[in-house]
């Protein structure tokens, strides 16, 4: 059985991801004006895409560390102490979900995040980059500032943010399953 946070990322995050899809259905047409409204919901589309992704990531950490703390089991009085050293200066709490800081906040369970991953399936040395370019356009994005060098252009296409919700959809599987795996060899018991 997957993590709460991977049944919320098909479940709950799909369906607002796929919100934006039927937005971009219902623009339609040839006008002049649909060009740049669909512009507007492509870039919207990678935005959204990448705060989902992000909440994912960070309710993925946030169960890990819950299930370590159980399994340890220190006096109730403490939990909220443990928990919160496990969480302080989480990166997915103020960042982009991108491969340095989920290999930073996912390092605290002992871990050598990306490695796992990538070994977990080989293609997902590719959908990291598909990540990189997803956080790329995102900031561009929410700060205004295009470089056509660095983004590849300037006019965001729908058939990208489409790779990169595939991307994503693949390394959140990879990322619950890693992490279960990696919780019961120091558990001793199945976290989800």
């Amino acid at each position: 059985m997957p993590s709460i946070s991977f049944q919320e990322w098909i479940t709950t995050r799909a369906v607002a991801l796929d919100e934006i899809e039927q937005a971009l259905a219902a623009v339609g047409g040839t006008e002049r004006g649909r060009r740049y409204a669909t512009q507007q919901i492509n870039q919207a589309y990678a935005v959204m895409l990448a705060s989902q992704f992000q909440g994912f990531c960070r309710g993925l950490h946030t169960e890990c560390v819950d299930q370590l703390v159980r399994a340890i089991a220190p006096p109730a009085h403490l939990r909220p102490l443990v928990m919160a050293e496990f969480t302080r200066g989480r990166q997915l709490d103020r960042g982009n979900a991108q491969p340095g800081s989920l290999g930073s906040d996912f390092s605290r369970f002992g871990i050598n995040f990306w490695v796992e991953v990538d070994n977990h399936d080989r293609r997902n040395r590719t959908r990291r980059l598909s990540l990189e370019r997803l956080n790329d356009w995102r900031n561009a994005i929410a700060h205004q500032d295009f470089d056509p060098v660095q983004l590849g252009g300037v006019t965001l296409r729908l058939a990208w943010v489409r790779h990169w919700r595939t991307a994503c959809q693949h390394l959140a599987g990879s990322f619950d399953e890693v992490m279960c795996q990696h919780l019961l060899a120091l558990i001793g018991t199945s976290p989800w």
